[in-house]
């Protein structure tokens, strides 16, 4: 069982989104926060980011936020977190929320959202991320995603044991469970990398 301390959880800053994925930040927020882990994420001011770290913090716990200047500088940033840490790229941004996790959870979210989930994964099949990798699929929001995934592995884009770089889970209380038990990824198997 993997000491978790910190997870990372990307997801949508839309403040428009169906009221589930709400509930899904809420109640992921909540775990967190009653087990005392500290989350960290992109610093959004709204959308399933805000609403997430909101619940962190109304349980008790702890959040850090990432955020680059220029978001900052528009208003975009939420300053009620444990921790604000400003820096320059976007790129120094996903670096440092992956450095600072233990592990990864995706809730829904647009092409941001998208995009990092599939970087972390990328970073984990080199052997650069080594630690848990979730997938929260509410309303089945991620099928087409794993079903392109498994498109990738079925046309041999990617070798069959990459499909071990990333757990499902359908509900925020597995999610937690997940990060917590799935082991840490033998960075040797970055020889799978190359098919």
């Amino acid at each position: 069982m993997s000491d978790i301390r910190s997870v990372c959880v990307y997801c949508a800053s839309s403040t428009k989104v169906d009221a589930a994925y709400f509930e899904a930040a809420n109640q992921l927020g909540t775990l967190l926060g009653q087990q005392g882990i500290r989350l960290i994420n992109g610093a959004g001011s709204i959308g399933l980011m805000r609403a997430t770290s909101d619940a962190v913090l109304a349980a008790g716990g702890e959040v850090t936020g990432i955020i680059p200047r220029f978001m900052m500088k528009e208003g975009w940033g939420n300053d009620e977190l444990t921790e604000l840490i400003v820096v320059e790229t976007m790129h120094e941004r996903k670096t440092l929320m992956a450095e600072r996790s233990d592990a990864i959870i995706a809730l829904p979210g647009g092409c941001g959202t998208l995009e990092e989930l599939l970087e972390i994964i990328t970073w984990k099949q080199l052997g650069l991320y080594l630690n848990p990798i979730v997938i929260l699929n509410i309303n089945q929001y991620y099928d087409p995603l794993l079903a392109m995934l498994r498109q990738a592995i079925d046309e041999n884009f990617m070798r069959p044991q990459h499909a071990a770089l990333w757990h499902v889970a359908r509900t925020p209380d597995e999610a937690v469970e997940l990060v917590r038990t799935i082991p840490v990824w033998d960075h040797s198997l970055r020889k799978f990398a190359a098919i």
